[in-house]
């Protein structure tokens, strides 16, 4: 597996775990308990969750699953925009860190952009860092004028934008990304294979085909091909982990990627960031 090189020099791994919608089904528990000790095991050992996530259900299921294991982990959580105000960060940090079980995070990010001042969050993030509660900070949803907005604010400490980012959402590819790369900041891809949706297209098919692996491989392989990026799919099965973990290993030929370029084509002009 490729790492990925923080602002800051910290290396972690180019393929993570994500906890969307994880911990809210008491039938599932024990099977995503043990998919995330095993995506640990693979070396998968970026975990990233959010306070949003079931109210906090996914932070509790990390903490039962790999509370033993935190030291061997690089532990990612997300702050509702409401909460990303100078009064209330810090508790919005506290609540994350009692349900994870852990005393620091080592990565929190504003989920996407509300009504508080860029500068604001920024200036809490600095004092929770400065606190020990967090390590790194960063952004989740931020388009490229939120990112300009964030660096004239002073937030040049941010080490990734986390962003929706696979073959059927590539407006980022016109200007978010390469203002990224520009600004040395790590990009870090939430539903990588558009939440199982991509699965069943003929082009996936046929690139599956000749390379040995699943469509959701290619599709995954696809968005790891860019240095600098961090994709955070989510399995909530030993199997399915497996499969995630493998298509990492997975390098596409310039005719693989010709056809799933073809298939699946970047817009012709520039359009807002998207989300989910």
């Amino acid at each position: 597996m490729k790492h990925v090189t923080l602002p800051g020099g910290e290396v972690v791994p180019s393929m993570g775990q994500g906890t969307w919608k994880m911990g809210e089904r008491a039938e599932r528990r024990s099977d995503e308990i043990a998919a995330l000790r095993a995506g640990v095991e693979l070396g998968m050992t970026l975990v990233d969750t959010a306070e949003m996530y079931g109210d906090g259900a996914a932070e509790t299921l990390i903490c039962e699953a790999l509370g033993d294991r935190r030291d061997q982990l690089f532990l990612v959580s997300k702050a509702y925009p409401q909460n990303a105000s100078r009064s209330r960060l810090a508790g919005a940090c506290e609540a994350s860190l009692k349900r994870l079980g852990t005393d620091r995070l080592d990565l929190y990010l504003l989920h996407w952009r509300g009504s508080v001042p860029l500068a604001e969050t920024i200036e809490a993030m600095k004092a929770l860092k400065s606190a020990g509660k967090i390590r790194h900070w960063g952004v989740s949803n931020l388009d490229i004028d939120d990112m300009d907005e964030l660096v004239a604010a002073g937030g040049d400490g941010c080490v990734t934008d986390q962003i929706l980012y696979n073959l059927v959402r590539r407006g980022p590819e016109l200007d978010l990304l390469p203002w990224l790369a520009q600004h040395k900041v790590p990009v870090m891809a939430y539903s990588p294979v558009e939440q199982g949706r991509l699965t069943s297209h003929p082009a996936l098919d046929k690139v599956a085909a000749q390379v040995g692996a699943t469509p959701a491989q290619v599709a995954l392989a696809w968005t790891l091909r860019h240095d600098g990026l961090i994709a955070i799919p989510k399995a909530s099965s030993i199997a399915h982990v497996q499969e995630n973990r493998a298509a990492a290993d997975i390098v596409l030929s310039d005719a693989d990627l010709a056809t799933l370029d073809a298939a699946f084509p970047r817009p012709a002009g520039r359009r807002p960031l998207e989300m989910l």
